[in-house]
C-alpha cells in the first residue's frame, strides 16, 4: 500500500538547528535567493555553516548579480535540501530554509578565518580566494525552517 501525501501541515518535533548542523556535514551546495527591484533571483553556491551556528558563509566574485543584489538588499533566503530527484523525495527529502541578512566581509582576520572554513569544506575554492575580486559573504541567520515528510514543519529562531 502506498502512503498518500499529507494534505495538512503539521508541527515537527525535530530540532531545526540540529538538522542545520547535520546538513552542513551532508550537503555541499545550497540555493540562495536575493532580490532586486522586486524580482527574486536564485543562485546555486557552495556554503559552510560557521562553528557558532550563527551564520552561513559563501564566496562570490564581486561582479556577480547575487553580490550586487546583496549590496542593495541584505535580506536573503537560502535553501538547503536532500532531494535525489526521485518519487521517494515526496516523503523522504528534507529542506531547510535559512532567512537572514547577508553582508560582505572585509579582508582581514575574520575574512581569513571564514576563507579557511570554506576551503576546509570545499578544497576546490582554494584557488580563487587570492583573487582580489573574490568576496566572502556572511549570512547572519535570523530564522530556520525545516520541512520533512512533505509538510512537517519545525522552526528555530536566533535569539
Amino acid at each position: 500500500m502506498k502512503k498518500s501525501l499529507p494534505s495538512r501541515t503539521t508541527r515537527g518535533t525535530v530540532s531545526a538547528l540540529q538538522r542545520l548542523k547535520d546538513f552542513d556535514v551532508m550537503q555541499l551546495h545550497a540555493v540562495l535567493a536575493t532580490e532586486s527591484g522586486g524580482q527574486p533571483y536564485t543562485s546555486m553556491l557552495a556554503y559552510a555553516l560557521t562553528p557558532d551556528c550563527r551564520g552561513i558563509v559563501f564566496t562570490t566574485p564581486k561582479s556577480t548579480r547575487k553580490y550586487r543584489n546583496i549590496v542593495h538588499n541584505s535580506r536573503v533566503s537560502l535553501l538547503i535540501d536532500t532531494r535525489s530527484n526521485t518519487q521517494k523525495d515526496y516523503l523522504s527529502a528534507e529542506t531547510i530554509t535559512v532567512l537572514g541578512d547577508a553582508h560582505p566581509v572585509r579582508r582581514g582576520p575574520r575574512w581569513n578565518e571564514l576563507s579557511n572554513l570554506l576551503i576546509r569544506k570545499h578544497p576546490k575554492l582554494a584557488g580563487i580566494m587570492d583573487d582580489p575580486e573574490t568576496k566572502i559573504i556572511l549570512i547572519e541567520i535570523r530564522h530556520c525552517i525545516h520541512i520533512s515528510r512533505f509538510q512537517t514543519v519545525s522552526e528555530w529562531k536566533m535569539e
